[in-house]
């Protein structure tokens, strides 16, 4: 993907240099650190288009990196590279704001899937109507603003694009590889506990804002957006 930089924070040597020269022999531009405080700091001067965020850094973890840079109004998508395969690991990283995450060891062509991945959901065309109101939400397209009932919920771009992509199917089932597909725009085996996880997470955003749980559960099937009069 043409004119793309990727900050790279990592602080093993041997894993930062292969990934920064890999992307670069993929096309990206690659700006390489080894620590949260350059990380931050990098973040700032260079405006990367997206973050490959390793969690566990040497002197501030990924997801305290990753919480200072949203607080300093950087959106950059964060694209976390964590040794742990935990659920709880998983959640934290998109409650302070990342967007996707690969678990150690990776491949270089799964990490270069998932950046091209990431950045044509977030540089994606809008639709020409740039507000989309169902039922409770309304969404403020060319802003990216979503509204619960007037108050203004912060939403990550994956998790946007995500509450989006259901708001666009009221009361229709959609299933998870469906989800998948739309959202994130691959298809790795063992994948489908991220739909799981920001559902969750959108869920504990939006629900304390509604009269009633607007995403439902449809077991053994999926997820759908819930409308009385289907607009």
């Amino acid at each position: 993907m043409e004119n793309v930089k990727v900050l790279v924070c990592d602080d093993e040597p041997n894993i930062r240099d292969l990934l920064a020269t890999s992307l670069r022999f993929a096309g990206f531009t690659v700006i390489a650190v080894g620590s949260g405080s350059a990380a931050v700091q990098a973040a700032e001067s260079e405006k990367p288009d997206i973050i490959l965020m390793d969690v566990m850094l040497p002197d501030m973890n990924g997801f305290s990196v990753t919480k200072k840079i949203r607080s300093m109004g950087i959106t950059a998508p964060v694209l976390f590279l964590t040794a742990r395969d935990e659920t709880e690991d998983k959640i934290t990283g998109l409650t302070v704001g990342g967007d996707d995450y690969v678990t150690k060891p990776f491949s270089l062509d799964e990490i270069v899937a998932r950046i091209n991945a990431i950045m044509r959901r977030t540089r994606a065309s809008e639709p020409e109507d740039s507000s989309l109101s169902v039922g409770e939400i309304t969404i403020n397209q060319d802003a990216h603003e979503v509204w619960v009932n007037g108050v203004d919920v912060e939403l990550s771009p994956t998790e946007y694009k995500l509450l989006r992509f259901l708001m666009s199917n009221p009361n229709r089932v959609l299933t998870k590889a469906q989800i998948l597909d739309h959202v994130w725009e691959y298809d790795f085996n063992g994948e489908m506990g991220i739909v799981e996880s920001y559902v969750s997470y959108l869920r504990k955003k939006l629900d304390p804002l509604t009269t009633e749980p607007l995403i439902q559960t449809k077991r053994g099937v999926g997820y759908m957006y819930k409308s009385k009069n289907g607009k």
